[in-house]
């Protein structure tokens, strides 16, 4: 069995946040001078849920808040809204996992394309009922898709240069616990 050290999992929390800090640095260079027609996917948001369903460990829930709120102040959206139905989903994300653990990637799939849907409506539903513009349908439903469509390639990618594996089922955590 390959039982990993807290250093390993601190060393992944810290590849977390400094993947989350490069995808928001490349995010904000000015690449562009004109508003773009099409939507980019949430790559924040696919990191988040790949890495809480293969080890939760490795995203705990003030990084993800902090991350994602940090994420809401530097792209202009509204402050905390985003970053708490975030949380929440990779918080219930993270309780799924062991029952995730024995499906196939296409299940996983689904069901992180069900609960990004479900807070991207939540998104929507929220900011319509405090009357703030929240952007057209289209790009909304667009970054969904696209972030739906980035999903197998952030976790081939995690998978392949980070080794953000699922735990297989005796694998005991820093603490001697079985995940």
């Amino acid at each position: 069995m390959a039982e990993r050290t807290a250093g390993q999992v601190w060393g992944m929390r810290l590849a977390f946040l400094a993947l989350a800090g490069g995808i928001m640095f490349i995010h904000l260079l000015p690449l562009e001078t004109t508003p773009r027609r099409w939507a980019a996917p949430d790559l924040l948001v696919a990191l988040c849920f790949v890495w809480a369903l293969r080890r939760p460990d490795y995203v705990p829930a003030i990084a993800v808040a902090g991350v994602m709120f940090l994420a809401d102040l530097l792209l202009q959206r509204p402050p905390g809204l985003w970053a708490l139905l975030v949380l929440l989903a990779t918080e219930w994300l993270k309780r799924r996992d062991r029952h995730m653990r024995d499906t196939t990637f296409l299940a996983e799939w689904v069901t992180v394309a069900a609960v990004l849907l479900g807070i991207t409506l939540a998104y929507r539903l929220v900011l319509s009922l405090l009357i703030v513009s929240p952007g057209m349908l289209f790009l909304s439903l667009m970054q969904f898709g696209m972030t739906v469509l980035a999903y197998p390639f952030v976790a081939a990618l995690s998978h392949v240069v980070f080794r953000v594996r699922r735990a297989s089922p005796g694998e005991l955590d820093p603490l001697g616990r079985k995940t």
